[in-house]
Formats: structure tokens, sequence, C-alpha cells
């Protein structure tokens, strides 16, 4: 159970995955553990104990074929895989925040130890990173592309400066909000120090606050935005490509939403489907962890750190 025990002591802590669209987060969550455990499983398993067993054998230089008990050591069968089975059935892997079935990028897992500091993640109120893309003209149930036609308009007079201006609009709002939630008094130099650093965070649950919004390509009908919120849910992303349609007097859908960033992982740390092994994850789990430690200790007490104000 050596080298076995080894590769599951070094399964703590958290690492990312890229989940595509269309693929359910909990299907890529029991196709990590899968992998994990064909991986521990696949182990150089021990050597068999020995045990001593008499076996009956003729005796040796007997004319007369006598039989007689000789102690021989044999290796035990008892805890062989094909007898006992897998040595390992179960491994738990938590999932941090999550994306919808039509949604892709960025999705943190925790195995082990790991699952304890998703908690820490969802305390500390990290921001995340989107690119929501829009298509103007035409409105749907769901606010998908693909969904049910509820309305089709004209988009010939909606300009990028009048976009640009909605949002601008839309930031401030919620940047408004993000203090409300804050509790915190900006009077005080300790706000202050916390806004300069980009440290506000609402203390309790808060409806999606966007801490900025900017669009990163406009071509009619088609537009990309690019979303830093938290608090969210992807259907709220996309009904906000709705409320941006009619804002700019015309309609909207949401055709891709795609997550970039999630607190202190980026897409340059999540794993592609063709890594969701063991040593890969292994790998990611040690490269990430000194970050992880840093980044959970700041984000939790935003006071550490922060220079005192110098006494008159």
């Amino acid at each position: 159970m050596g080298s076995r025990r080894l590769a599951l002591a070094r399964l703590h802590g958290l690492f990312a995955v890229y989940k595509p669209p269309g693929l359910k987060w909990k299907h890529l969550r029991d196709t990590v553990e899968l992998q994990l455990l064909k991986g521990v499983n696949a182990g150089k398993p021990p050597a068999p104990e020995q045990r001593v067993r008499f076996l009956l054998g003729p005796m040796e230089g007997s004319e007369e074929k006598a039989l007689t008990l000789t102690a021989t050591s044999v290796p035990s069968l008892t805890n062989h895989p094909l007898v006992c089975g897998p040595a390992f059935t179960s491994l738990k892997v938590g999932v941090g925040h999550r994306l919808d079935a039509q949604s892709s990028g960025v999705l943190v897992l925790g195995v082990g130890h790991g699952r304890s500091l998703l908690t820490d993640m969802y305390n500390a109120h990290l921001t995340k990173d989107y690119t929501v893309r829009g298509l103007l003209g035409k409105a749907t149930d769901d606010f998908c592309e693909d969904g049910r036609l509820v309305e089709k308009s004209t988009y010939d007079h909606v300009t990028r400066e009048k976009l640009d201006r909605i949002l601008a609009l839309i930031q401030g709002s919620h940047q408004k909000a993000l203090v409300m939630y804050s509790n915190l008094d900006l009077q005080t130099q300790e706000a202050y120090d916390m806004a300069v650093r980009g440290l506000i965070r609402p203390m309790n649950k808060s409806p999606m606050l966007i801490t900025g919004i900017r669009c990163l390509h406009f071509a009619p009908p088609e537009f990309l935005l690019e979303v830093q919120c938290m608090h969210e849910t992807q259907k709220q992303l996309r009904k906000l490509v709705h409320e941006i349609g009619l804002e700019l007097k015309t309609t909207a859908v949401c055709s891709q939403v795609r997550r970039t960033r999630d607190g202190f992982f980026t897409l340059d740390d999540a794993l592609l489907r063709t890594q969701w092994d063991i040593h890969s994850i292994q790998n990611a789990i040690q490269a990430t962890a000194p970050r992880v430690a840093v980044e959970l200790e700041k984000s939790l007490r935003p006071g550490l750190g922060t220079p005192a104000a110098p006494q008159p």
C-alpha cells in the first residue's frame, strides 16, 4: 500500500479544470473522481505476505512412496486485488462556484483537505471574470440564443458609444451597491485603504454585484463583453445581456458565457479534459498551493498588512 498511500497523500488541495460547454458540472466531477481512483489504484501493489503452510508430499528417500507434511512458505492471496477488489473505492471531490451546462470556463475543484478551502473561497467573496457574447436583434424566453424566439427588432441605431455609455451606468450603480452591502464607512482610513487595494467585499449574501464591465468587441449584431462580478449566476449574466438590449432600445440574446477567472485561478491554471489524470492533478495542486494560502489569507483578513495611519 506504500505507493498508493503516497499518491493519496498528495491529493489534498485545490485545482482548476476547464469545463467545456454542454457538460454538466456533476458529470465533470464524477469523471474526475473516477480518473483519480483509477490512478490511485493503479499504483504498484505491495508484495503479498508469506504464510507457512504444511503441504502433503512424498517422503524423500522412501521407496514405499510414503507421504509426509512439509513446512512451505506460500504467498497469501487474501489481499490480492482479484480477491478483495480495488484498495480504494471512494474519493470525494468538492466543487467550487458552479457553472451550468451551457457555460464553459474555469471550474475550481477541491479534494481531500482542499474541500474545506472551498468554503474559505466562498467566505472570501472573491470576484470572477467572464466573457459574455451577445447578439442584437432578437429576444428569447430564456435569454439564450437557442431559446424560443419571442421577438425580433432592428439594431441599426446601436453604436459603440451608446453601448459604452450603458455599461458605464451599470458599473456605477453596482459599485454603489457594493459599498452599501460591505457595511463600511468610507470616511474611515481603514475603509479607504481597503478601497485602494480593491478589497471591499460584501459582508454577507447579496444580489449579483458587478465590479467592472467593458466592451471588448463590437461588430453588430455581435458584441463581446468582459464582466467582473461576484455572487452571480450564469442565468443572471444572460439576463444582463437582455437588459442591455432593452436599454439600447432593441433586443439582445446571450450566445456564450465563459468564465476566465475564478478568484485566484485563471485559464492558465485550468486543466484540459486530456489532463484529468492523477499526475497532472497532483502537479496542479502542488503548483498552486502556495498561491492559494497567500491569497486566502489576504482575502479573509484584509486588515493585515495595512499600514497604520501616523499619529499627530
